[in-house]
C-alpha cells in the first residue's frame, strides 16, 4: 500500500474531526433538555442566591425539594407559615414542587410552595438557554395572576449537601 501524502493525511484528519463534531452536535440536539437536577434559586427582591433545589422525576411527574439554604435567618429554620403536615417542618429537605407533568415544551399542572409565606400556588415551568435556566411561574387560577422566578442550573450539584428525605 502506498504511503499517504501529508496533504491527504491532513485533509482526512480535518474531515474526520468535522464528522465527529457534527455527530456530537446531532446527539446533543436530539437529547431533550430536562429540569431534573439541582437549581440555584434567586431572591426576587435582592437578586442574591437563596437556596438549592433538587428536582427529580417520579412516575412521570417532577418533584423538587430544598437541599440547601444560603444565609438562613436562623439555624435549621422551619416552615412556620405552612399548613398541614408541612407546618414547622425543616425548610431544608422540604418538598416545594410537586405534580408537574410534561406538556410540549413546558411542565404544567403542578404546585409550588413558597416557604416564606406558607402559600401553595399552581405552577408551571420551562427551560431556557439550552437548559441552563429554568423559568418557574407560580400563580392562582390564571397564569397572568402570579409571579415568576428564574433559577440557574447548579454547575456542581455534588457540592450540594444531601438533605433529609421528605416525609
Amino acid at each position: 500500500m502506498k504511503a499517504m501524502s501529508k496533504a491527504a493525511h491532513g485533509a482526512t484528519t480535518v474531515a474526520l474531526a468535522l464528522v465527529l463534531t457534527l455527530a456530537a452536535a446531532a446527539v446533543c440536539a436530539a437529547e431533550p433538555a430536562s429540569p431534573v437536577g439541582v437549581w440555584k434559586t434567586i431572591d426576587d427582591e435582592t437578586g442574591q442566591a437563596k437556596s438549592l433545589v433538587e428536582i427529580r422525576e417520579q412516575n412521570g411527574q417532577l418533584h423538587g425539594r430544598i437541599v440547601k439554604l444560603f444565609n438562613p435567618s436562623k439555624p435549621n429554620p422551619g416552615c412556620d407559615r405552612c399548613e398541614g403536615d408541612k407546618h414547622g417542618a425543616p425548610i431544608t429537605g422540604l418538598e416545594i414542587l410537586w405534580g408537574l407533568k410534561k406538556k410540549g415544551d413546558e411542565w404544567t399542572g403542578g404546585k409550588v410552595l413558597d416557604p416564606q409565606n406558607g402559600k401553595v400556588y399552581d405552577a408551571k415551568l420551562a427551560l431556557a438557554e439550552q437548559g441552563r435556566k429554568l423559568n418557574l411561574r407560580g400563580f392562582i387560577g390564571f397564569s397572568l395572576l402570579g409571579r415568576s422566578q428564574t433559577w440557574l442550573r447548579e454547575a456542581d450539584p455534588a457540592a450540594a449537601p444531601a438533605a433529609p428525605a421528605a416525609p
